[in-house]
Parts: structure tokens; C-alpha cells; sequence
């Protein structure tokens, strides 16, 4: 059989437009398929954290995401009238007891992370009982349905903490004895196995700030103080 010249271009024309099309629905499916199988996050701020490495006794930085998760905030229980027994069913005759009791070297979750991050950034120079309280504040938010419903969305919220920069907090020495009890604060906080001289505050301010709230006063601890 014998072709035109005009009836071999239309030829030519008609395959490559048959090859494209096979092309395109294969990259489509393609896309489709990695789409599906991406996992779903909401915004996604950055805490730095340090490490110190046990061959060279060198301090490096990692970053470690703080997003939330689409999964619910685990449950929290409510503040009890006075200061409550351990697990145990012993009572911890101090704070820093209770603090010394909790578990070391554990993974913490992502909302953890962030509830210690900000113990650690607001009162690390505090005594316990104010970095129970500055944690304490954040869970408060996270439950009182006016600010975000997690702990990361109360920490990362807008204009909200001033260590927050750009969405990240600055690096953390996690080798420290500040780390460690911010840590452990917050797992106390989280489960509210002691209650705090401030309970139910949802903001407080530095000592040395005078913004004038039209609030409740609660409590001043160390270079804090509290409002509901």
C-alpha cells in the first residue's frame, strides 16, 4: 500500500499524539499513587535539638519535627483538689522526688517534645515548681478550646512565646540537667500527678513587664506571674 506525502504527515501526527496521551495517563497514575501513600500532616515548625556524639565527645545539632499530627491530643486528666499519690500508691514527699522518679531516656512523643521545649525556653532557670507551672499554662490552652487543641499548636502559635523564631525553636543541649528536668516536668504536667500553685492560669508574664492584663491574678512564682 502507497501513501501520500500529506497522508504519511497525518500519520506521523496521529502516533505522536497517541504516544503523549499514553505518556501523560501514565505519569497521572504515578502521581496518584505517591499521593495516596503520603502521609498527612498539619503545619510543621522545627525544634532543634543537640546531641553529643559518644565517639568524639563532639556536641551536633538535629533537627527534630514538631508537626501535629492529625491524631487527637491524648487525654488529660482533670487537677485534683490536693497534692495526689503516685502510681505506686506511695505518696513523693517533694516535687523534685516526684521529678527524680520519672523515667529517663525515653522517646517522647512529638507533643511532649513540644510541652518540654517550652518548660525548658520559659523556666529552665526557674525552681520546679514554676517550670510545673509554665507547663501546666500550656496545657491549659491546649484544653480549653480558645487557643489550638495540642500542645505543639499552642507552642508554635503566632506571636505567642518569643523564643519561637520562624516557626522553630532554638537548639536544645539534651545532655543537660535543665533538659532532663524539663522532661520530666512535662511528663508530670501531661499526667497531672501534681498540682501546680497555678492552676487553671492560662498566661503569665515575666516579673520585670508591667502589660496591665485586666485578668485574674493567680499566683507569682519565681519571675512569673500567673492569670486566668
Amino acid at each position: 500500500m502507497r501513501f501520500t506525502l500529506n497522508q504519511l504527515g497525518s500519520l506521523a501526527v496521529a502516533a505522536t499524539f497517541l504516544t503523549a496521551l499514553a505518556s501523560s495517563d501514565g505519569i497521572s497514575a504515578a502521581a496518584r499513587k505517591a499521593q495516596a501513600a503520603a502521609p498527612i500532616f498539619t503545619s510543621e515548625p522545627v525544634i532543634q535539638q543537640t546531641t553529643r556524639t559518644e565517639t568524639s565527645g563532639e556536641t551536633v545539632s538535629e533537627p527534630i519535627s514538631a508537626a501535629v499530627r492529625t491524631e487527637p491530643l491524648p487525654a488529660v486528666e482533670a487537677a485534683p483538689e490536693e497534692t495526689p499519690v503516685e502510681s505506686s500508691g506511695e505518696r513523693a514527699p517533694t516535687l523534685a522526688q516526684h521529678v527524680a522518679d520519672q523515667p529517663q531516656n525515653v522517646a517522647l512523643s512529638r507533643e511532649l517534645q513540644c510541652l518540654a521545649g517550652a518548660v525548658y525556653f520559659e523556666s529552665k532557670s526557674e525552681s520546679l515548681a514554676g517550670q510545673l507551672a509554665v507547663g501546666r499554662v500550656i496545657i491549659a490552652r491546649a484544653k480549653s478550646g480558645r487557643f489550638p487543641a495540642s500542645y505543639c499548636g499552642v507552642v508554635f502559635q503566632r506571636s505567642q512565646f518569643s523564643f519561637v523564631q520562624g516557626g522553630a525553636m532554638p537548639s536544645i543541649d539534651r545532655t543537660s540537667r535543665q533538659w532532663r528536668n524539663a522532661v520530666a516536668i512535662a511528663q508530670i504536667a501531661h499526667a497531672n500527678s501534681w498540682r501546680s500553685q497555678a492552676e487553671g492560669a492560662l498566661f503569665f508574664h515575666a516579673t520585670h513587664v508591667s502589660p496591665g492584663w485586666r485578668m485574674q491574678r493567680i499566683a507569682r512564682i519565681d519571675g512569673h506571674v500567673f492569670y486566668r
